[in-house]
């Protein structure tokens, strides 16, 4: 794999390795934030005295600062380099987990969760602008994958352990281990992130420059295209990380530890489709394994909704279409991320940022909308799926690539 450092130099392929594995454990901490308290979500809201609307308040509100901070620590990191950015946002993310803790009621918790979004969404958007810092198209989207295999083992851990926690010392206990998990990745970005947006990089007139970036990105059909392509299949992954709870543990009467497991396992399935997509980018370029590919969200959406319109399968009617969904992702994200910010280098925390707030912003809205259309049964889940995989196929069919052929 090429890869190049800071200075421009060839990098030492275990300072390369080191650096994804430091990377992928920094992007995990925006899921781990929202996976590892999934289990606790009827604790909370029975603890507190909130309705299951305001408790699915708290996962909408984090996308929704997750949405907004991006697009404030992206271009802060083409102006100031990436690695101060870094660690002010992983200082908010600690401190605003302790404050989830100790959170006295639902708003307050609502509140927190806001501001720990605000803080961990800087080691997503960062990390993205520093693999396209570092490495060329083909290989930054093996390194997304390796990326993937890094910080999909959070979906596995994360729900374990937060179950754990819930049962043995209560929900709170939950953000504590957030916190700490923030603290040591603070020391960790500290000591072990090099500074890949050297200041001759950077542009002179800040606001001049935003603003032709915003243009640029404005104008770029091709951009706009796979960001909405991948930001709408990854919509439908977080209407089943939000609405999944309520379906399999209240409505299926799934146990919470149960629970855990079939999500660990769906993570498995994201893990093990995206390592497979870095071994065919070895002989196949990201855009034409994305034209295969970008069908699939669409499809197991679809056979979702049908399983659940017509009770075909029961329980298992569910499991397999949300299995499905989510592993397609580990061909989809990879793929769809770096072909969008393949000609942007100059403005890569710009593009990221805008990526990455149209992903969770679209990931508050399908999260709100599980809320809204919440009517005791598993068919907002499934609708919603069912819209995000096929807007998502159309996206990229008729915005990304409106002259689409079979590589």
């Amino acid at each position: 794999m090429k890869t190049t450092s800071p200075a421009g130099t060839a990098a030492h392929p275990a300072a390369t390795a080191a650096l994804i594995v430091l990377l992928g454990a920094l992007t995990a901490i925006g899921p781990a934030s929202i996976d590892m308290y999934l289990p606790s979500l009827p604790s909370i809201g029975k603890d507190l005295g909130a309705a299951t609307r305001d408790v699915q308040l708290t996962l909408a509100v984090y996308f929704i600062g997750l949405a907004l901070g991006q697009l404030l620590y992206g271009p802060i990191s083409d102006r100031l380099g990436r690695k101060k950015p870094m660690l002010v946002g992983l200082g908010l993310f600690t401190l605003a987990s302790f404050g989830c803790a100790f959170a006295p009621n639902i708003w307050a918790l609502v509140a927190f969760r806001f501001l720990q979004a605000m803080g961990g969404c800087a080691a997503m958007v960062i990390a993205r602008a520093v693999v396209r810092d570092v490495f060329p198209v083909q290989d930054a989207a093996r390194v997304f994958s390796l990326m993937t295999l890094v910080m999909g083992v959070a979906p596995i851990l994360a729900p374990m352990a937060g179950a754990g926690l819930l049962a043995f010392f209560g929900w709170q206990a939950i953000f504590v281990a957030l916190a700490a998990f923030g603290a040591i990745a603070l020391l960790a970005a500290a000591g072990g992130l090099p500074e890949t947006r050297p200041a001759a990089t950077r542009p002179s007139n800040a606001a001049t420059s935003l603003g032709d970036d915003l243009r640029h990105l404005l104008k770029d059909r091709h951009f706009l295209g796979f960001t909405l392509a991948g930001s709408m299949a990854n919509a439908g992954m977080f209407a089943y990380i939000s609405g999944s709870p309520f379906v399999l543990i209240e409505l299926h009467q799934v146990s919470a530890s149960a629970y855990s497991w079939i999500f660990g396992v769906n993570a498995l399935g994201l893990i093990a489709a995206s390592q497979i997509n870095g071994w065919l980018l070895k002989s196949r370029p990201p855009r034409g394994l994305l034209r295969l590919t970008m069908l699939a969200p669409a499809v197991f959406g679809l056979a979702l909704a049908g399983a659940v319109g017509s009770g075909f399968g029961g329980l298992w009617g569910l499991l397999l279409p949300l299995f499905g969904y989510v592993a397609s992702l580990g061909f989809v994200m990879p793929n769809a991320t770096a072909t969008a910010l393949e000609p942007h280098g100059r403005r890569a925390g710009f593009a990221s940022a805008v990526m990455g707030s149209l992903q969770f912003g679209l990931a508050a809205v399908a999260s709100a909308m599980i809320g809204r259309l919440h009517d005791g049964s598993a068919l907002p889940l499934a609708l919603v799926m069912a819209t995000c995989g096929t807007v998502a196929f159309l996206a990229h069919r008729f915005l990304a690539e409106p002259k689409l052929r079979t590589p």
